[in-house]
């Protein structure tokens, strides 16, 4: 009479290889699918058109070098970027969850969005940047920054892949770790700068399936003036707290305040602490609470003769009879704000701006 697990110690004995060596184990990271490096990298070319399609990247971190005369667009998220010694090459980078890193490159012409943005020993470039954080140029000339105006279809999901938000934009807000006394390393492109005449579209077939257009009223970032000379005196910064159609409202609000000569200087979205309520609403902090927790605000500033009263009638044409029009507050008395890094709305520091907020 065989025991309870004879059946089961048969069959363990027989499922062993001959010789009685023991499998291999089988973990995880053997079956992934093998990443061959040359499919991330542009490497020595010379007058051509090359790039990556959507999809074809998928957060992996890429590699341009050595490139001359070349038209490089890559149309997909990835991780990490590096340019090392390019010359006179136009390179769309979609968005990089990382770094962006030009070295020892000159006269090329980008347009690029990404975490984080550094130059070195590089001289002659134009990029049209989103970038979250301050844009870092060092031993580099002639530098020149423009918005980021771009859309295709597939943009906005590789914005969220990326992990950057197309509201954080501090392309104008550069830092020049190595400033020469009376010269200007960097300095911004004319605002009328036609993209296209700068980071030309693809041609080849391949490529011009991707369907791209640069005008600034479809481009996923925002168009804003950055740090440009303000055209008036009068500023509002308007407020909108998370819900289904947040992003939504603000991409109508910026088109509705544009197409009415106001000029969109800025955006932040951000998560706002209880402190910071507190800061910007004074007394009435205690009611945005739990609006505040519900998610990330969208901040927009306009700038402009008349941009609060023009806000606040096109924000009730826009949101007539809805729960964002009823909850909408306007401070009555000029609302002094400054900004800092890491939070778009601060302690009072400036005056004549009024603030209109948008619930």
């Amino acid at each position: 009479m065989g025991c309870f697990f004879s059946n089961r110690r048969k069959a363990e004995k027989e499922s062993q290889p001959e010789g009685g060596e023991e499998r291999p184990k089988q973990y995880s990271w053997d079956q992934r699918e093998k990443v061959d490096p040359k499919d991330y990298m542009f490497s020595g070319l010379k007058d051509e058109t090359v790039g990556r399609l959507p999809g074809q990247v998928a957060g992996q971190q890429f590699l341009i070098q050595d490139c001359e005369n070349c038209n490089i667009y890559i149309f997909d998220h990835s991780a990490t970027i590096t340019i090392d010694d390019c010359t006179n090459c136009v390179i769309f980078l979609g968005p990089v969850k990382g770094s962006v890193f030009f070295r020892n490159c000159r006269d090329c012409k980008c347009t690029l969005a990404c975490q984080q943005f550094r130059v070195r020993d590089c001289r002659k470039l134009e990029v049209f940047l989103c970038c979250a954080t301050q844009p870092i140029i060092e031993s580099s000339t002639n530098i020149k920054f423009g918005c980021f105006q771009w859309y295709y279809p597939e943009l906005a999901f590789q914005f969220k892949d990326a992990g950057l938000s197309i509201f954080n934009n501090t392309w104008s807000n550069v830092h020049d770790f190595t400033p020469v006394s009376g010269e200007l390393n960097w300095s911004l492109l004319p605002e009328d700068a036609v993209v296209q005449d700068h980071v030309p579209l693809p041609t080849t077939e391949e490529l011009k399936a991707v369907r791209v257009a640069t005008e600034a009223n479809r481009s996923i970032v925002p168009v804003s003036r950055g740090q440009r000379p303000k055209s008036s005196d009068e500023s509002c910064l308007v407020v909108l707290f998370a819900g289904d159609y947040t992003i939504a409202n603000a991409r109508k609000l910026i088109d509705e305040m544009v197409g009415k000569g106001f000029f969109l200087v800025q955006t932040k979205e951000v998560s706002m602490k209880a402190e910071d309520a507190q800061r910007v609403f004074g007394e009435k902090a205690p009611d945005f609470l739990p609006l505040l927790n519900k998610g990330p605000v969208i901040a927009l500033e306009f700038n402009g003769d008349g941009a609060v009263e023009g806000c606040q009638l096109i924000v009730n044409e826009i949101f007539n009879g809805t729960k964002e029009a009823r909850e909408s507050y306007l401070f009555k008395n000029p609302h002094p704000w400054t900004q800092s890094p890491g939070t778009p709305i601060h302690s009072p520091g400036e005056t004549g701006r009024e603030e209109f907020v948008v619930t």
